[in-house]
């Protein structure tokens, strides 16, 4: 339902070269919600006037495109509109070629004047490819397109210099676009459009770009950087790494495929990892650390020891752990502050069960969000893992795809789960019963590529379905949709 200030406001902008001329009449607690239901409904020439004439310091997406009081849609769950975002570009390159008015004219005096354009938090990239919507991609190539451009036109035009604005934003760079987005950041220094990456992702990109990028950055506005695709090694990652340990606010470092390099002697290697060791220690404020298909039997505690802070979120997908390695993060201090939990590809089923489940007691008190998939999991080290796991009462996220569970397993997880109160979503494998002449323990690869037989599942979806109505849980979602699903993100826990 929308409020009836809502319903006037739509009203009010169905003419938008009326409302256009009636935005100085209004009152300014009216334009966040001006903004949210020009943004929502595309009307472009009024959304460009609104930031044009904007009356507060800030103007940020993620207070005024959330859930609220009026409007319970909140659109930054959506990919945003193109329309909608060109106009606000178009908004903010007017406003700085707008002379600064008198003393006494409203609403654009500096005492009211916009020094923060926040575009952070926008949805990235998902499944859907709705050509009238902008990717992560297109968002940063628009405004470092509008950096640019404004550095060249302000140096060639007269008069006294705008009014800056500090444009905050996630950045998304790979080899294609690395040039262009290096001349933005360049073109930002000393402009009256300054870019702020709050958010870095770096994919597939050379380790000299990588540190070319990272010295134009804020150390004062990031808080992630996240290195794709990049198969660093130890060898490049010691380059890199006291680059970005400069960045003392960082909160979120996010790095794939860190392991010795083959062609290297094991002595540099092992100096290259102690040397990224010492660089770890030098974070104060970070809370997640991913380390995604990077080698680190045996090792999680020399890396975890370095750290000066315990750890909120911690992916170890892929990361060929052992069971010291789990004992280890049982007893640290991270185990019992962590709400984000991957240990995805590791094997759990053997001697890492009991220290696995030691882990899951740690930290049941804290977490949020649980990812095993491809743990080798069968029945029975499920239904043993069972009443630890429903101690987690604050869990709201599962994963176990790829599991090799039976319906009767899945039957008895969901039924054990109706103590979770908190819990929401279920992503859980297509049971072994689902398969014909499946081996036996099947290998997760086999899991992933088998047909099913989809009559069969019917039935077991029919069930579960039926159960989580019996038990009062229908709103709990159990879904074998692996990709559907946005992986929660630790700044959103």
């Amino acid at each position: 339902m929308h409020t009836l200030v809502f319903l006037s406001t739509r009203q009010v902008l169905q003419c938008q070269p009326a409302a256009c001329q009636a935005l100085p009449l209004l009152p300014r607690e009216l334009f966040p919600l001006l903004f949210k239901v020009a943004f929502m409904d595309k009307k472009t020439v009024v959304l460009r006037e609104l930031v044009h004439t904007w009356p507060f310091p800030l103007l940020s997406f993620q207070q005024l495109l959330q859930e609220c009081a009026h409007c319970s849609r909140a659109l930054l769950q959506e990919r945003p509109s193109t329309e909608s975002m060109q106009a606000v570009i178009l908004g903010l390159t007017a406003r700085l070629h707008t002379p600064e008015p008198g003393a006494s004219t409203q609403p654009l005096c500096r005492k009211h004047a916009l020094r923060v354009l926040d575009m952070t938090g926008l949805l990235d990239d998902g499944v859907e490819q709705d050509p009238g919507t902008m990717s992560m991609w297109d968002c940063t190539a628009a405004v470092a397109r509008t950096c640019i451009a404004q550095q060249q036109g302000s140096a060639t035009e007269p008069g006294p210099a705008p009014i800056p604005v500090e444009v905050r934003v996630d950045l998304r760079v790979n080899r294609a676009s690395y040039a262009f987005l290096r001349e933005a950041l360049r073109s930002s220094v000393g402009s009256p459009l300054r870019l702020c990456c709050r958010d870095l992702r770096a994919e597939d990109l050379p380790m000299r770009n990588t540190v070319a990028l990272l010295q134009l950055l804020d150390a004062g506005c990031l808080r992630r950087v996240d290195l794709r695709f990049n198969n660093l090694g130890l060898r490049g990652l010691s380059v890199i790494i006291p680059h970005v340990a400069r960045f003392q606010h960082l909160a979120s470092l996010r790095l794939h495929y860190v392991h010795g390099d083959s062609r290297q002697p094991s002595v540099d290697g092992e100096d290259n990892f102690r040397y990224f060791l010492a660089q770890m220690g030098r974070f104060t404020c970070l809370r997640e650390l991913s380390m995604g298909s990077s080698l680190l039997s045996g090792r999680l505690d020399q890396l975890l020891s370095t750290l000066q802070s315990p750890l909120e979120s911690l992916e170890l997908a892929f990361c060929a752990l052992l069971p010291e390695d789990l004992r280890f993060l049982a007893q640290s201090p991270h185990a019992a502050h962590l709400k984000k939990l991957d240990l995805s590809g590791n094997d759990l089923s053997g001697s890492q069960l009991a220290p696995f489940q030691g882990l899951l007691q740690a930290s049941a008190a804290t977490l949020l969000h649980l990812e095993l998939t491809e743990c080798q999991l069968a029945d029975t080290q499920l239904l043993a893992t069972l009443p630890i796991l429903t101690r987690c009462t604050s869990l709201r996220y599962l994963g176990l795809y790829g599991n090799p569970l039976s319906m009767a397993g899945l039957k008895e997880l969901l039924r054990d789960s109706v103590a979770q109160a908190e819990l929401r979503t279920v992503v859980h494998p297509f049971p072994v019963d689902c398969y014909e002449g499946l081996p036996w323990p099947p290998p997760a690869s086999v899991l992933l590529e088998a047909s099913i037989n989809e009559e069969k599942f019917a039935r077991v979806e029919a069930e579960l379905h039926q159960l989580l109505l019996a038990s009062g849980r229908a709103h709990v979602l159990w879904t074998t949709d692996i990709y559907g699903r946005l992986a929660a993100d630790y700044f959103s826990l």
